[in-house]
């Protein structure tokens, strides 16, 4: 079936008559730009005949007596580079283009190609020299901040949007940026909370920044969920943060609040000497592989019999921690992995490295806000076609443990 808009082959065939060299089609004083060129003003033209009612050069015949009244010059940014346009006018200035609408001096796209780029962690600098040497436009860096900018509105809805009512599972992790600050550059922590809806889909619920943590900060932040529609949280997974499990209990008491194993594992192995790192990390899985609460016991108390002489705060670190280890382990052992790391907000968080690792600091905390959000947009596109790996069996065991808190809601 032939295509609707297809050219004539003569008509191709006369405009490439000359055509040596891709240069001829593509370059600065190329086929592709002159063409573009032509067709934007013809089609200008043709709006401003359908605007007065009359062609060019006819008489008027219109009740107001308006008419053509010379032209004025714009220069649009693109994918093709620059290119110099020229708008017809009128004499009561009542002519709105639509091919090219007044004020827009960027061809339709070319905003989105730079949030894409920044983005993806490009600097201002690396956008700038990006679009010239693949377009061959110069964009200044205000423009391009401008344009970044126009996401803060979008940024601070997101951050505001009603969340549901339950959460079976949240995870909450942080990653460090550097920030000017007062003309101080400051190590300030990015707060980033992950929850798992009903249907076993993973959802960035928000993000806060703060330079240092605690209860205070852990409350506003809890809180601000509540406030936003959460009613109930099952399972809370951290890597340990400051105040955080005093915070959750104030404002949902029946949460669990489950530290990833994977974290003490880390902190356990920060105190062991390299050669016996992988004996002792054997020695700790068979804590948290432990088919009950009682077997795991046995196997710590086995694990202190070894090595309290050698590294006693492994021991001691997970004795304090044990009520806030173990609560996984009521579960069934396909769905112990959900609840017991935080592997689902760590992978987040590999990707935003990537995309700051290229800038030794950020201007403010609202161009971390802007860059976090627009990352983290390209990073969870998919999320809503992925469920999380043994959800139906995790849901099935949550409906029975937490029957009456769901059914209240």
């Amino acid at each position: 079936m032939t295509p609707k808009n297809t050219l004539p082959n003569e008509l191709i065939d006369s405009l490439l008559s000359n055509y040596k060299e891709p240069e001829d089609i593509l370059g600065e004083h190329g086929l592709l730009k002159q063409l573009t060129k032509a067709l934007l003003e013809r089609a200008l033209q043709a709006e401003m005949t359908d605007h007065l009612g009359h062609s060019k050069h006819s008489s008027v015949s219109n009740k107001t007596g308006n008419a053509r009244n010379g032209k004025s010059h714009k220069t649009l940014k693109g994918d093709f580079g620059t290119l110099a346009i020229e708008i017809p006018r009128d004499r009561d200035s009542s002519f709105e283009p639509k091919i090219i609408p007044k004020h827009q001096t960027r061809w339709t796209g070319f905003d989105d190609k730079i949030i894409s780029l920044y983005a993806r962690g490009l600097t201002i600098r690396e956008i700038q020299q990006h679009l010239l040497e693949i377009y061959g436009t110069e964009v200044s860096s205000s423009l391009i901040s401008t344009i970044t900018d126009e996401i803060v509105d979008e940024v601070k809805q997101w951050q505001s949007r009603p969340l549901d009512s339950i959460y079976p599972i949240v995870y909450l992790d942080c990653i460090h940026v550097k920030v000017r600050d007062s003309g101080t550059v400051r190590t300030k922590a990015v707060y980033i909370v992950i929850g798992i809806n009903l249907a076993g889909v993973k959802e960035v619920l928000g993000l806060w920044i703060a330079q240092t943590e605690g209860a205070k900060f852990w409350l506003s932040v809890i809180t601000e969920l509540k406030n936003r529609g959460v009613q109930d949280i099952f399972i809370a997974c951290v890597d340990g943060l400051k105040g955080f499990p005093e915070a959750i209990e104030a404002v949902y008491p029946d949460t669990t609040v489950q530290l990833c194993v994977v974290h003490m594992i880390r902190h356990s192995l920060n105190y062991v000497s390299y050669k016996q790192r992988r004996t002792v990390a054997t020695d700790l899985k068979r804590i948290y592989t432990a088919t009950t609460e009682a077997q795991a016991e046995l196997a710590l108390c086995e694990f202190e019999n070894k090595w309290d002489a050698d590294y006693p705060v492994i021991a001691k670190s997970w004795r304090k921690n044990w009520s806030r280890i173990t609560p996984f382990l009521d579960y069934p052992s396909e769905i112990r992995r959900i609840i017991y790391t935080t592997n689902a907000i760590e992978s987040l968080n590999m990707s935003l490295r990537k995309v700051t690792k290229s800038r030794a600091s950020f201007p403010h905390d609202e161009a971390v806000m802007k860059l976090f959000y627009l990352a983290l947009r390209n990073i969870s596109q998919n999320w809503s076609r992925q469920q999380v790996n043994h959800w139906t069996a995790a849901l099935n065991r949550f409906s029975i443990m937490f029957d009456d808190r769901i059914n209240n809601l």
